[in-house]
């Protein structure tokens, strides 16, 4: 077939929504799919534009597959005004050199959300070519703002039913829906979209990768980083951004002081400074921060870890599914995840006993408590790897997802 991946995000983005477009892009191609990408130059979760790119000029790269990085507009520090800026920015820039697809005549085009400000240019190219049209939602960024009070306590305003309207116009015009978890499908299906045009296209892992990590590999980038060997590792991996509430962290370990336990905060992201600042200034030494790690490095950091933390803020849990999860389970590893009982996380973890401990959102007495439960657990989770064999083997994953979009 011949695919168009549309998205704002994608490789060389080491976490997140570029990770999985960029693999998923890579796979079609290794498959004989004929693939080209229009995206942005990689700025996430840094929200700095990467070097050797540029945020204003347009450029074309050849490998696996074609690629358009068009410009946009990257706050150094996202608020919901910019955030719409930014998002606005990408499906402005990215219309003609979306529309010029036309000629090559794309099979399916998968549109990745966030954003959705690029669907109706989508759909214009789909009925300009014949194409089929898929949205993929990784993020729902509407639930997301919503969720997190970004557009205003109370009730809904104009802005938000607005976003709300033009959310639900992009997701009923198009002909597929696909997203990464159960209740993500059904909260498509409550915004009217009909189950049959529903796929579920869940984040995946190289399971075989992590689950066979070289001791030594972990040893040495355990004395790269400085960690001592005596003390347990409590690991945040990730964006630190606002949708995390990480402030947390911070307040349990200011709390756990006399525990021999280290925070690690692996990440970057608009909230990082912030959280450096409130450290600093309680003198925790007993927690440490350190710059995203390289994708090689992964299995070994993730391995290194005794305890890892999946936090989110209330509201968050099932609009976002946080993608560092698959390669934690991948790696048998023990995660302490924030999320009510009622979610799709909340229904993991009652669904599969022993896999994580689920704790309430925005609860510094709750995730001192998971912490602890978790540090008592055995190092390789068998439930957890059995789990990732079963479910998020990349090569399943990604087979069923092109058998789903070729009928």
């Amino acid at each position: 077939m011949r695919i168009l991946v549309y998205g704002i995000n994608y490789s060389p983005e080491l976490t997140g929504i570029g990770k999985y477009t960029g693999e998923m892009v890579e796979w079609m191609a290794s498959q004989g799919h004929e693939v080209r990408v229009i995206t942005a130059p990689p700025y996430y979760p840094q929200w700095q534009v990467g070097e050797h790119y540029s945020a204003w000029r347009y450029r074309r790269e050849e490998g696996a597959a074609t690629v358009w990085r068009c410009p946009l507009y990257v706050p150094k520090q996202p608020s919901t005004l910019k955030r719409l800026i930014h998002l606005g920015s990408f499906a402005v820039s990215s219309f003609f050199p979306l529309l010029a697809q036309r000629r090559w005549k794309p099979d399916r085009i998968i549109g990745v959300v966030p954003t959705l400000f690029c669907t109706p240019g989508m759909r214009l190219l789909a009925k300009l070519s014949g194409a089929r049209t898929l949205l993929h939602i990784q993020d729902y960024e509407v639930d997301a703002m919503l969720g997190l009070g970004m557009a205003g306590k109370g009730k809904p305003g104009k802005v938000a039913k607005l976003a709300s309207a033009f959310e639900r116009s992009g997701l009923h015009n198009v002909d597929n829906v696909s997203t990464i978890s159960r209740s993500m499908m059904n909260k498509a299906c409550e915004k009217g979209v009909p189950e049959e045009k529903v796929i579920f296209f869940p984040n995946w892992s190289e399971v075989e990768r992590f689950r066979e990590v070289n001791s030594t590999h972990v040893a040495v980038l355990r004395e790269q980083l400085g960690l001592p060997a005596d003390r347990k590792l409590i690991l945040y991996s990730g964006n630190i951004g606002e949708k995390q509430g990480l402030e947390s962290v911070i307040e349990a370990a200011a709390l756990l002081r006399d525990k021999p336990w280290l925070f690690v905060i692996v990440g970057q992201g608009g909230g990082k400074a912030r959280l450096e600042k409130q450290a600093q200034e309680r003198g925790l030494d007993n927690v440490r921060f350190f710059p995203l790690q390289s994708y090689d490095a992964l299995p070994a950091l993730l391995s290194m870890a005794d305890c890892h933390l999946v936090i989110q803020k209330r509201g968050a849990a099932d609009a976002v599914l946080p993608s560092k999860l698959t390669n934690i389970l991948a790696v048998g590893g023990n995660a302490v995840i924030t999320a009510e009982a009622e979610t799709e996380l909340g229904q993991l973890c009652l669904n599969e006993p022993g896999i994580a401990v689920c704790v309430e959102p925005e609860s510094v007495p709750a995730l001192m408590e998971g912490i602890e439960q978790a540090l008592l657990m055995p190092k390789r989770n068998a439930q957890a790897l059995a789990y990732a064999e079963r479910t998020l083997e990349k090569e399943n994953v990604l087979s069923q997802f092109i058998a789903d979009i070729r009928g």
